[in-house]
């Protein structure tokens, strides 16, 4: 919320490096409340104050480096949380800061919420750029702010960076998707530092790989479990430029996803079994040449993964690798796109957990308790976020949609009290 209405005024800086201290040298200039356009529900106050600069409130040549938290209740009705946001000013000069906070209105049922956000406080959430990742940040948001009392807000967050400042700096303070498979040393790192704690595996049966096959054609040919039964049986997959030839759909060049096939078609005897491999070009030309074959009742086998919107919308199988997962065969060859002798191997389940920052998870009181259950199934995710793609709806949307139509499963996440604040505010 503060992001976004600070964004329109180029003017301020973000300081993301807060300290715990009081702001001294503050002076309240004017205050005024104005109609937030959010459903009616809330309403922003605008507060001015002046920051004398001085040398203890001037570090790093920052006018304030500092999080103002006014906790103080709306008339008994709410609470009020601002961060304050200042340009670098010459020692020893005043300026102006403008603090976007919000009250929420009579209309939300605050009681019993208060003591939550007491706890909770302010809590930043990261938003990877994936669907699921999106829907799980916005879904985190809902919750916390409706049922704990929490002021969450929304930052845009990728892997990498993500993974990296938590682990280094503790913030943000939750990555509800975290594939920490991808990045273990720096999730290791910020876990034995005490920067980060590790909440729920939101993925309950992982991130998968692999190869995959339409479920009508699973039906129709129940020995096709693995890639070796596959190898039998080139006849029924006829290549698109070579009917004579059997065709494994792979990914985009680029991808990690596209060298790991292409050097388990090798291990496994792809070419010599009569198959060939097909670069579909991008991601586009990936799916398109699932939904072409789904939509014909044609058969398919490639390279896909879940959770995606498109296992949502065609019900897929993965094919199995007749063969466990070796790791030292994984670093040596598999995932190695030059390697010219790859053994048969199996695709890793990566974990896809939630991370918390030690600070967070500190003060979080009841709210830890959600983060620690909340956790669903591709399959749940798959249907959900096809939803999204096809109503065109945002992580917001998608949240909504989660929560109207699988209240037994959320349920469970939280106490009966904060399950009732929640369908409430839907």
């Amino acid at each position: 919320m503060f992001q976004r209405f600070f964004k329109k005024s180029k003017k301020f800086h973000r300081v993301t490096n807060f300290v715990s201290q009081p702001l001294k040298n503050v002076k309240i200039q004017s205050l005024r409340t104005e109609n937030f356009t959010n459903k009616t529900l809330h309403k922003r106050l605008c507060l001015t104050i002046a920051i004398l600069n001085t040398p203890e409130t001037a570090a790093n040549g920052m006018a304030t480096k500092e999080l103002l938290s006014l906790n103080k209740g709306a008339g008994g009705r709410g609470a009020v949380s601002a961060r304050v946001f200042a340009t670098p000013r010459p020692e020893g000069t005043k300026m102006k800061i403008l603090l976007g906070a919000t009250i929420l209105s009579a209309g939300f049922a605050f009681s019993g919420g208060a003591a939550y956000a007491a706890d909770c406080g302010n809590v930043t959430i990261a938003s990877m750029n994936w669907q699921s990742a999106e829907v799980a940040a916005n879904l985190d948001k809902f919750i916390l702010e409706k049922g704990y009392g929490c002021s969450a807000e929304i930052v845009t967050g990728d892997t990498v960076p993500t993974l990296t400042s938590m682990a280094e700096k503790g913030q943000p303070d939750i990555a509800p998707e975290a594939w920490v498979s991808l990045q273990p040393e720096i999730v290791k790192h910020g876990l034995e530092g005490g920067k980060v704690v590790a909440a729920a595996k939101i993925l309950s049966d992982g991130a998968v790989q692999g190869w995959w096959i339409p479920k009508y054609l699973a039906d129709a040919n129940p020995d096709l479990k693995t890639i070796p039964d596959l190898f039998k049986h080139p006849e029924l997959f006829p290549a698109p430029e070579d009917k004579s030839k059997g065709a494994v759909f792979n990914g985009p060049q680029g991808w990690g996803g596209t060298v790991v096939t292409a050097q388990l078609f090798k291990a496994f005897g792809g070419e010599k079994a009569g198959f060939t491999l097909v670069d579909t070009g991008s991601a586009a030309g990936l799916d398109g040449s699932i939904a072409k074959a789904y939509e014909a009742k044609q058969p398919w086998v490639g390279y896909y993964w879940a959770p995606t919107s498109l296992l949502g919308k065609y019900e897929m199988v993965k094919l199995g690798f007749g063969t466990e997962y070796d790791s030292a065969e994984w670093k040596r060859c598999t995932s190695v796109a030059d390697c010219p002798d790859p053994k048969p191997n199996a695709w890793q389940v990566d974990d896809v957990q939630t991370l918390v920052s030690k600070s967070f998870a500190d003060r979080a009181g009841p709210a830890m308790d959600y983060l620690n259950k909340r956790a669903w199934t591709n399959a749940t995710v798959n249907k959900l976020i096809a939803w999204m793609t096809d109503n065109q709806a945002t992580g917001e949307d998608g949240a909504k949609q989660f929560l109207k139509e699988n209240e037994a499963l959320w349920k469970g996440w939280v106490s009966p009290e904060v399950a009732e604040k929640v369908k409430a505010a839907l």
